[in-house]
């Protein structure tokens, strides 16, 4: 069960001109996003770039400052950034273009890379979801809005760039990242479209109906390389309107979502032959409890809930892994002084839920006896 990091072994001594871009390579870049560069790689409006070799120097010596913040949620992301910097194929790849910013107020958590390639192309990549609150939000936000303010970042962020790039373009990303990505394709102008030779989407929520019946998306739409892991359920969220490459992970479950648990080969990630029924079951009850609520019951269900989150100070998923039992008191607290309304609210949405849970299991569990 090979992941990236054997990959790194495998190829990590031949250029991309040598080896060409493969969907492995488009995972790495992906996940690199993640990474706390911010004061290592230029900004957009600067006009250096820096290789990934001497990034890495200076995020080493970066890490014994006790100022210095390791924003990753993955564990494995240092390692990575190591292994890139001892290659000979990705050392060399200069990066600029590093934007990052969380802006509570306007509910948007956003950042983006770019990544010279030795093969005439540069990739974008955006990040996903990190580990904020306000993170998560925006993702939930998505069930009752056309467009999130990522999304519209997303796309002057390419346009911005786009023109101070030689070459082919590449846009990718995980998660959200990889739902920023096919959106400001979609969106950006006509000639930045012509310059973007593929599209990848890892494990992302896909959108509405209106933004994937527009022309835009219509014109870059056979470019997009769109893969999930088996019991993938974050990359089966909304409307894809495009096909999956289905792939195996070495783990289970939500931690399938991790680009590290890809399994891989020499220059391509592991297909599988379809997801497992587990994810076919949570994708279809989704489904269902979110058609069955229209967008108000939505917005003001997800509100309602945020509301609560924020007022218990819960400010990132770190928060509840790292002392989850005083944070929830501090949820329940909280949730006791919301008004009457709003609890009934929450209670009748996730009982509908439930209730959808129940009906498909029971289809799930007659479909199991008739095999």
């Amino acid at each position: 069960m090979a992941n990236m990091f054997d990959y790194l072994q495998w190829r990590g001594d031949l250029a991309f001109n040598a080896s060409p871009f493969n969907p492995v390579d488009n995972i790495i870049f992906s996940q690199l996003s993640y990474l706390n560069l911010d004061g290592i790689v230029p900004g957009p409006d600067e006009k250096n770039g820096i290789s990934i070799a001497l990034a890495v120097k200076i995020y080493n010596e970066n890490m014994g400052r006790p100022d210095f913040k390791m924003t990753s949620i993955f564990k494995e992301d240092p390692d990575l950034i190591k292994a890139l910097a001892l290659s000979k194929r990705f050392g060399n790849c200069q990066l600029f273009g590093h934007i990052n910013y969380l802006d509570i107020n306007r509910e948007i958590q956003f950042s983006a890379l770019c990544v010279y390639t030795s093969d005439d192309h540069c990739f974008i990549t955006f990040r996903g979801t990190d580990t904020s609150l306000v993170g998560w939000k925006e993702d939930f936000n998505m069930c009752f809005r056309e467009v999130i303010p990522s999304q519209i970042e997303a796309v002057n962020y390419l346009e911005k760039m786009a023109p101070l790039i030689n070459g082919h373009l590449r846009v990718g990303g995980h998660s959200k990242g990889g739902n920023l990505a096919i959106y400001a394709s979609s969106k950006c102008g006509k000639k930045i479209q012509k310059r973007i030779t593929d599209i990848y989407s890892n494990d992302a929520p896909g959108f509405n109906e209106k933004i994937i019946n527009d022309a835009g998306f219509a014109a870059i739409k056979d470019r997009i390389h769109s893969y999930v892991p088996q019991s993938s359920i974050i990359g089966m969220l909304l409307e894809q309107g495009y096909g999956s490459t289905v792939i195996k992970s070495s783990e289970s479950g939500l931690l399938q979502h991790s680009l590290y648990s890809w399994e891989v080969t020499h220059n391509d990630l592991v297909r599988a032959e379809k997801s497992t029924e587990s994810s076919r079951f949570i994708n279809k009850t989704l489904r269902e409890w979110l058609n069955s609520l229209d967008n108000k019951h939505r917005e003001e269900f997800i509100e309602s809930l945020y509301h609560i989150l924020y007022t218990a100070d819960v400010k990132s998923l770190r928060d509840l892994e790292n002392s989850w039992f005083s944070a929830a008191g501090r949820v329940l607290k909280s949730l006791g002084a919301v008004d009457e309304t709003k609890r009934k609210l929450i209670k009748k949405t996730l009982s509908e839920l439930f209730l959808c849970a129940g009906r498909n299991f029971e289809t799930f569990i007659k479909q199991k006896v008739d095999e």
